[in-house]
């Protein structure tokens, strides 16, 4: 098996990108691209650091960022596992990228910049719920913004309804395996829906 090792073996391969991918490209929030982002509760936060890579699921029951300004968007680090996998990242290396999802649309659109960590009372202060606020906000600088080709989740079929969930490992079975029966199990899956109700922000 041979492995591409240059830019130009591989652009031989696929040849010149279409005039819409490039075009379609922005440096900061346009009205649309807002439009789009702000309907999302759903992203995808990727980061890079002296460990290695981590692509983190980041949700919430509005808007899952909030716009500072059309170049800068806020997003809160709500209750986790306190891995602090990103965080960890973006204190080391500010690179990111988000893709948001709304669900039923088959497009994603890309926010690629860098971010910092702010743990500031007031910016906190403005994502709180329920008396509860994120320990630290992300705040990304935009440097572009742009859609992805609507393929991967049509071929995927991710909207279709369909319920593939059926003989998948839960969470307390992958830990028991993992612990070698020491954690995890029956248990930890039927406490996980109270304990998360009570950590959700």
């Amino acid at each position: 098996m041979e492995f591409i090792k240059d830019i130009a073996t591989l652009e031989v391969l696929y040849g010149t990108p279409g005039a819409p991918s490039i075009r379609k490209v922005a440096r900061q929030l346009t009205p649309l691209y807002r439009k789009w982002i702000m309907a999302s509760r759903l992203c995808i936060l990727s980061t890079v650091g002296p460990e290695g890579v981590d692509g983190s699921p980041r949700g919430d029951d509005g808007s899952v960022v909030l716009e500072l300004n059309p170049g800068t968007l806020a997003l809160p680090d709500w209750r986790g596992n306190n891995r602090l996998d990103s965080l960890r990242n973006i204190v080391q290396d500010p690179r990111v990228s988000l893709m948001f999802l709304v669900p039923g649309s088959n497009n994603v659109v890309r926010v690629n910049g860098n971010a910092q960590l702010t743990d500031d009372d007031d910016l906190c202060a403005r994502f709180e719920k329920n008396g509860k606020r994120p320990a630290t906000v992300i705040l990304i600088e935009v440097s572009e913004i742009y859609t992805q080709c609507a393929r991967a989740l049509i071929r995927a079929g991710t909207w279709s309804g369909r319920d593939e969930t059926d003989g998948l490992p839960s969470v307390g079975e992958i830990l028991s395996e993992m612990t070698s029966g020491e954690e995890g199990g029956a248990q930890y899956d039927q406490e996980w829906g109270a304990r998360a109700a009570k950590t959700m922000w």
